[in-house]
């Protein structure tokens, strides 16, 4: 009877106990020459590589796509990057204005193009508020509770309970018209009103209590904006009047920099990511005109915004969330309030397609995802 013994080596050192050993190169394992075994060769060039060996690999830097020579020709091989964990099947759409300032939270599953369903409510209703995710708790901050009253109220969820909100800690500043972004640390708000103010202000999301100065966003566009991340660093884009685009590196403490600019002046819209591109769609370019232009920016590459596409409907007061896959951009309001919900495949752009409802319509909501 056969039988196989594996042999689990730690270490291991010439026969003196000084150093690293001396590998022949000749050394054999079942009569096969191990140096013959380190054959896999790497391209990175334009031009398909002259004579390449079995299982060589090359990114076609013409295409940017990895190939394989697999029995004498190149093969694509194709890949997937797991989302950043503060992004999550279960998107979070709370707070807003129908006629007044509402406090209920509802809930999709962003893979299943569907209506929204009833989640909870806030501690506090209020509209113009701000919100993001740890990934599995989802924290919503500020807002105006009605009368121009503006709150310092922060709120969190477990994105996975259906439920009511429970009391966090309050902003540094009370504020509406703000934005925020987060990683699975830190959640960061930023801008707002009244004032304007530029102060950006952060919490660590798995533990309660009041938020804590970062730094001081651009002034130039500190209300009205909107933000997304990676899983490093924080975008805040647009505002009143501004078609700039803000960042921080959200585990360091600090005033932003300026990354570059969107397509066109974006003020109340909305953004998400898939921790790679940066999504920011809808609002106004101006007083009293709505936007339907979805643009993107590669987080981690300062620059410009390119056109992705289109929303289904142009609205300004919407908010966005992603499962890292698919954005999703909710509510808002055009010539009258919308429950309306569309999405875009994050990775290719293009135009939105109808996603579902939400259980009401709704404009100055925010949003979050998480599991």
């Amino acid at each position: 009877m056969s039988r196989t013994k594996t042999l689990l080596v730690d270490s291991a050192t010439n026969l003196a106990g000084t150093g690293a050993p001396n590998i022949p190169v000749d050394l054999s394992v079942n009569g096969t020459l191990l140096a013959s075994l380190n054959t896999m060769d790497y391209y990175s060039q334009s031009g398909e590589p002259s004579s390449p060996k079995d299982a060589a690999l090359w990114f076609d830097t013409d295409d940017d796509v990895f190939k394989m020579y697999v029995n004498d020709e190149w093969v694509q091989v194709n890949y997937s990057t797991a989302p950043p964990f503060f992004l999550g099947s279960r998107g979070l759409f709370g707070g807003g204005n129908t006629d007044n300032p509402v406090n209920t939270v509802e809930y999709i599953t962003i893979p299943t193009p569907s209506n929204a369903t009833d989640f909870g409510d806030l501690t506090v209703s209020r509209r113009v508020l701000a919100a993001c995710s740890s990934g599995s708790r989802g924290i919503f901050g500020g807002g105006d509770i009605g009368g121009s009253v503006v709150t310092n109220t922060i709120d969190y969820f477990t994105v996975a309970n259906t439920g009511n909100a429970t009391d966090f800690g309050n902003l540094t500043v009370a504020r509406q018209y703000l934005a925020a972004c987060s990683n699975t640390t830190r959640g960061v708000f930023a801008g707002g009103l009244p004032s304007p103010y530029n102060v950006i202000d952060y919490v660590t999301i798995a533990t309660t209590g009041d938020a804590t100065d970062f730094g001081d966003l651009l002034a130039y566009s500190s209300f009205g904006l909107t933000g997304c991340s990676s899983s490093s660093r924080g975008l805040f884009g647009g505002g009143q009047s501004a078609n700039t685009i803000n960042y921080i590196t959200i585990d360091t403490a600090g005033n932003a920099t300026d990354f570059g600019d969107l397509t066109t002046n974006m003020y109340v819209g909305s953004a998400c990511s898939d921790g790679t591109y940066g999504l920011f769609g809808g609002g106004e370019p101006s007083s009293g005109q709505e936007r339907n232009v979805i643009d993107y920016v590669t987080i981690d590459t300062p620059g410009n915004a390119t056109d992705f596409g289109d929303l289904t409907v142009a609205r300004d007061f919407l908010a966005a969330c992603s499962n890292g896959t698919y954005g999703v951009f909710g509510g808002g309001a055009s010539s009258s309030v919308l429950n309306t919900i569309d999405y875009v495949t994050i990775a290719t752009p293009g135009n939105a397609t109808d996603f579902g409802d939400l259980t009401t319509a709704t404009r100055m909501l925010a949003a979050c995802s998480g599991d």
